[in-house]
């Protein structure tokens, strides 16, 4: 009885080892995008490792657009600094550009955004009024190997003023202009040309 038993259970053994080396295997692809065949790369920062370059945001070419990308070359859109100039906010204006368009006081130009937004409108529509003629004459032509777009004529005239940017375009571009960064009309007109301006109205009385 006791060897029957014994051999019972030898033979079920032996079957359930014959069984399982049968048994059916699933294999599971995996996609190529979770495979990994060598070491990662860290992507994190060293102490020593130089900040890339601020780009300012793209707001297509609308006036906005238009507006915060010199604002942008102007200060890095930085409402509240001065330059070693003495040109201040987020559009480097001077005193005297501020007098023209009624701000006397500095002081509360440089701490009020809302009254920088307001100055540059004020400005850019007394520059429009100033260089309306040359505006109609100018645009769509190329002057000093520059494609002439109201855009790069109004930015021009932030820069160097309107009577300097009539001089240029009515010099064909012979007559040119740098500030004291060296940025010049002609780099001006070409960075900011083909924006949306049709926002600002002429205004030869333009005042805040």
């Amino acid at each position: 009885m006791g060897k029957n038993i014994l051999k019972y259970s030898v033979l079920i053994i032996l079957l359930t080892f014959i069984s399982l080396g049968f048994t059916s295997t699933k294999k599971v692809k995996i996609s190529n995008r979770y495979k990994v065949n060598g070491p990662l790369l860290s992507t994190v920062p060293t102490a020593d490792e130089p900040l890339s370059t601020i780009n300012p945001p793209f707001l297509g070419k609308s006036f906005v657009g238009f507006k915060e990308a010199l604002g942008f070359k102007e200060s890095r859109g930085n409402y509240f600094i001065t330059n070693h100039l003495g040109y201040m906010g987020k559009y480097q204006f001077g005193t005297s550009t501020l007098k023209l368009i009624g701000i006397h006081n500095s002081s509360d130009f440089l701490n009020d955004p809302e009254l920088q937004e307001r100055a540059f409108i004020a400005n850019t529509a007394r520059n429009k009024w100033v260089l309306r003629r040359d505006i109609r004459r100018c645009v769509g032509k190329n002057i000093g190997g520059v494609y002439v777009t109201e855009s790069g004529i109004l930015a021009a005239a932030h820069l160097a003023g309107p009577g300097n940017v009539k001089t240029y375009l009515r010099s064909g571009g012979a007559r040119g202009f740098k500030d004291a960064n060296g940025a010049s009309i002609r780099y001006y007109m070409k960075k900011f040309s083909g924006y949306d301006t049709s926002y600002i109205h002429p205004d030869r009385r333009a005042r805040i």
